[in-house]
């Protein structure tokens, strides 16, 4: 019996590997000749009925555009892109670090290295981070979920630095997990209390962003759910505007007189500003500074943010790269070097371009892109191969509802851990110990505008002693 059940299944074993061969057989012999006529259509064709015309003119354009077109088309209004220009700017990538090796010496293995880093050197109440990545300012709401901003609070906290609001409303859950909250004074009449302000470590009165300028936008009532319309304090019915300008500046003169009146809500908190870096730069910086301002938050043209037309992404803004260059360079000019941080913002992506950043001259950057991949880490399963993967994040995202907190702070923090580590060896590579003593003398650039618009020389030319 047992002897006709072997053979039963060896002859069933057979059969079946019999059938793969003839369907693998079958499955190549149709990909085959689906190939072969589908080139030779494209071989033969004449080119205006060739479906190489597609791939051709697609190259032309650009895929991007061509996907952009057609959403203008089927929209018939601005578009909004999320997550920032997938233009190629002038870039941080264009510049390499030097080495130390006996001229300099490297760092010996044992030093330890400082990466911290002052928020308002000269304020009444200053906050030190343990690491120069701060989170950027994302909204509550307009953008992300509840569950989202207290994960990147609570993994900002374990890395030892700060948070900030965004331009949505106030999140106590987010002020309960962040060691470091910055609330950003909105341009939007909601929130910006004093009761909400002192309980904050510091204040960012936002002028403008990288990804939109000073363009205002509105959120309107039907988009706004009862939890949200709560938190804002807005009866039902009301839009949520977010003006172009701060209402309580109505001329540059005015700034002076709102971050007065920030500082004696707070007792002394950091009072910054937010604004996107244009060709008026410098004189903004003026405006800006001689109002007493105790940090800038300088967003390049690289910035992103949840939706914004596509134009203001892709063709408004100085670049990162030159404008921590000039921005640092009249903060030093100009005796403000020593009281005013500088946080610089715009796709800084890795520790590599946080580090250059603060070669340049900034004293720590914001991250807001790359923390939202840190943060979601394998979580974006929820939401794939169907949904994109920020539908995990966003307030009314489809997976929303499934985002482990805990598990986004882990992700998160030992993100900012991976990155500390990485920048304490730059840093031992450059021969220091300190963070702050890292400059542009540090750095050899491999494009020559960008060695022109930085000041640092090319990596061909020879060293003069």
């Amino acid at each position: 019996m047992e002897r006709k059940k072997l053979k039963k299944a060896l002859l069933l074993g057979a059969g079946v590997a019999t059938g793969v061969t003839a369907a693998r057989l079958m499955v190549r012999g149709v990909i085959n000749r689906t190939h072969d006529h589908t080139l030779k259509t494209i071989m033969e064709d004449t080119y205006d009925e060739n479906m190489w015309e597609l791939v051709s003119a697609t190259t032309r354009i650009g895929l991007q555009n061509v996907v952009e077109t057609n959403l203008r088309s089927t929209e018939g209004k601005v578009i909004g892109r999320p997550l920032g220009s997938p233009k190629i700017f002038p870039s941080m990538d264009d510049l390499v670090f030097t080495i130390a090796q006996l001229y300099i010496m490297p760092t010996p293995l044992e030093e330890t290295v400082d990466t911290k880093v002052v928020i308002g050197k000269k304020a009444k109440k200053p906050f030190t981070v343990d690491i120069p990545i701060m989170i950027a300012p994302m909204a509550y709401g307009e953008a992300l979920s509840k569950k989202a901003k207290i994960a990147l609070a609570r993994g900002a906290t374990l890395a030892g630095t700060s948070t900030n609001t965004g331009e949505g409303p106030f999140l106590p859950e987010e002020r309960k997990a962040a060691k470091y909250l910055i609330y950003q004074y909105n341009r939007g009449d909601w929130g910006k209390t004093p009761e909400l302000i002192n309980q904050c470590d510091a204040v960012e009165i936002q002028l403008g962003q990288g990804a939109l300028g000073g363009v205002g936008h509105v959120m309107y009532a039907k988009d706004i759910d009862k939890e949200l319309r709560k938190a804002f304090g807005f009866p039902k019915g009301k839009d949520a505007v977010a003006h172009s300008r701060q209402p309580e500046i109505k001329e540059p003169k005015d700034l002076r007189v709102l971050v007065k009146k920030l500082k004696d809500i707070s007792g002394g908190l950091p009072i910054g500003v937010k604004m996107a870096a244009g060709k008026n730069l410098e004189a903004d910086l003026r405006i800006i500074c001689e109002a007493g301002i105790d940090f800038i938050a300088m967003e390049g043209a690289e910035a992103a943010t949840k939706s914004s037309t596509p134009l203001l992404q892709d063709d408004f803004g100085v670049p990162m790269v030159f404008a921590i260059c000039r921005a640092a360079t009249w903060l030093k000019e100009n005796h403000y070097k020593d009281r005013v941080t500088l946080i610089a913002s715009g796709k800084i992506r890795t520790p590599g371009d946080v580090l250059k950043a603060c070669a340049l001259g900034a004293d720590a950057v914001y991250m807001g892109t790359v923390a939202l991949f840190a943060l979601t880490h394998t979580q974006v399963l929820k939401a794939l191969p169907f949904e994109p993967p920020t539908q995990v994040l966003w307030h009314n995202g489809k997976y929303a509802h499934k985002f482990k907190v805990n598990e986004g702070a882990k992700y998160l923090s030992q993100y900012l851990f991976s990155c500390r580590d990485e920048l304490v060896e730059g840093i031992k590579s450059l021969g220091k110990t300190r963070l702050s003593e890292v400059g542009r003398e540090d750095l050899m650039a491999l494009n020559e505008m960008i060695s022109k618009g930085c000041g640092i020389s090319m990596a061909y030319e020879p060293f003069l002693h």
